[in-house]
């Protein structure tokens, strides 16, 4: 017996008198899923570029698109197999996105009516200059899915050769079943393939945390305190442009997962800290967070090599008036090392990494990652390590965090660091976390969640320096 597929609100509420500007969304979409598709490089940078001319409105409803498609890629060419007597894996890329995206409107959003999804659709290939032909090929495709859609398998029942339909590649599957065991692998692709919760950090400097779930009440925001981390709140029914919530051209709030909220706890009290490194800033979540726990005597160093990513560092750190304390510097770890700075009481690398856990957020991570990337990857958080304990106080902890769930980036890391550097011991991050927050620490002491609803994927050991005298 089979049931619709569980369907999802679109950002376009306006039915048929969105349809034209919705046309030209859906041609962005496809432009960037294709753009993202030849480079395999991360969807953003497309995104960002390529809808800087759309309306509010419509960049939403590209964006619902473009990861609604990267979340249920393998799914949606399922149900395309079934109407096409073309093989998928001989169409040209634009026909083969076309009909994703079209069919991941008739399949999971229920505010645009079936004919004016097919209709806007084939449009973008009208407007591609595609022949007509291959115009009606399409058309026939998404007319079939419509009449046809009522008695289809959901995600959750499809299967290919006797396997669910998980919407991840086979080596990324087989990796994780062998690490977590095959239900558990199963939960987090499942997991993976739905939209994340909006999680907020609350910038305490400007406004209590309660302060703040009051004005978002006072506006009918939902909002809900996080279990483990006491500067969080949940947003689970909210779906606005994250600048129209209440508070945040005050800078009150900083959007951030609980589970990098409690990467920064591990570093532990910052108050009698002087000076405090962040070695891979990056847009600077972490370091916001630093700035607003360090006393005011306290000094952050923030590094990043990346100009435009240093540029909205800046950004955050001043909208949220936490930018006094902290200094951006832009370079590289290595570089910076060598100009043999002051040494620092507390060091945080959220290194680069294969962003294993949180791929329900960058949905495009599974299918621009490979098997060797891994490898590649633990070479530099290898190197990246060493420097950054090179800088490191007698008696201070640094912490090594990432979003990955893989051993080789993480406990293996951690291993390999040790037994070259006896100096240094891991700190038990339950001695560091809120008792809430334990069921996520292993044997070891390792800061090590799975993703959950509420939580993403993540990685951190705090290391404690402490030489022999």
């Amino acid at each position: 017996m089979t049931s619709k597929p569980r369907k999802s609100k679109s950002p376009s509420s306006k039915q048929q008198t969105q349809t034209a500007k919705n046309s030209s969304a859906r041609a962005t979409a496809i432009d960037i899923l294709l753009g993202r598709q030849a480079a395999n490089t991360p969807v953003d940078g497309f995104f960002n570029k390529l809808t800087t001319q759309l309306s509010p409105r419509d960049r939403g409803f590209a964006k619902t698109l473009v990861y609604g498609v990267l979340r249920q890629k393998q799914y949606l060419d399922f149900i395309i197999e079934q109407f096409s007597k073309h093989p998928l894996k001989k169409m040209k890329p634009r026909t083969l996105v076309t009909l994703e995206i079209g069919v991941y409107q008739l399949l999971f959003l229920d505010r645009i009516p079936p004919s004016a999804a097919v209709h806007a659709t084939i449009d973008t290939l009208k407007d591609a200059g595609q022949p007509r032909w291959l115009q009606g090929f399409a058309n026939g495709i998404l007319r079939n899915v419509t009449r046809k859609k009522d008695f289809l398998p959901t995600p959750e029942q499809a299967q290919t050769k006797g396997h669910p339909i998980l919407n991840h590649p086979g080596w990324m599957i087989d990796r994780w079943q062998r690490q977590f065991g095959k239900k558990k692998s199963e939960d987090i692709c499942r997991l993976n393939n739905t939209e994340p919760l909006l999680t907020l950090r609350v910038n305490t400097r400007v406004m209590p945390r309660g302060e703040l779930v009051t004005a978002f009440t006072q506006q009918n925001i939902e909002a809900v305190n996080c279990t483990h981390s006491n500067l969080g709140i949940h947003l689970p029914s909210y779906t606005g442009m994250v600048t129209d919530l209440p508070g945040f051209a005050q800078g009150a709030f900083q959007v951030q997962d609980e589970s990098a909220q409690l990467a920064t706890v591990l570093l532990g009290s910052l108050h009698d800290k002087n000076r405090i490194l962040d070695g891979c800033a990056g847009l600077g979540g972490k370091t916001s967070h630093l700035a607003q726990l360090v006393a005011d005597h306290g000094e952050i160093i923030a590094v990043e090599p990346d100009q435009r990513r240093a540029n909205l560092l800046l950004e955050n750190l001043t909208r949220l008036q936490l930018n006094q304390q902290t200094t951006i510097v832009q370079s590289s770890l290595e570089a910076f090392a060598a100009t043999r700075p002051q040494g620092f009481d507390a060091i945080l690398l959220d290194v680069p990494c294969s962003g294993t856990g949180v791929i329900r957020r960058h949905p495009d991570i599974r299918w621009n990652r490979c098997p060797s990337d891994i490898a590649e990857l633990q070479k530099n958080q290898i190197q990246l390590l060493t420097i950054g304990a090179s800088l490191l106080n007698p008696g201070g902890i640094l912490v090594y965090a990432t979003c990955s769930m893989e051993p080789e980036e993480d406990e293996e890391n951690i291993a390999r660091f040790l037994a070259a550097t006896p100096n240094y011991s891991i700190v038990d991050a339950r001695t560091l976390l809120p008792a809430t927050a334990h069921c996520f620490v292993d044997a070891q002491g390792l800061f090590k969640p799975l993703p959950t609803p509420t939580n993403d994927g993540f990685f951190a050991a705090a290391l404690l320096y402490a030489p022999a005298l």
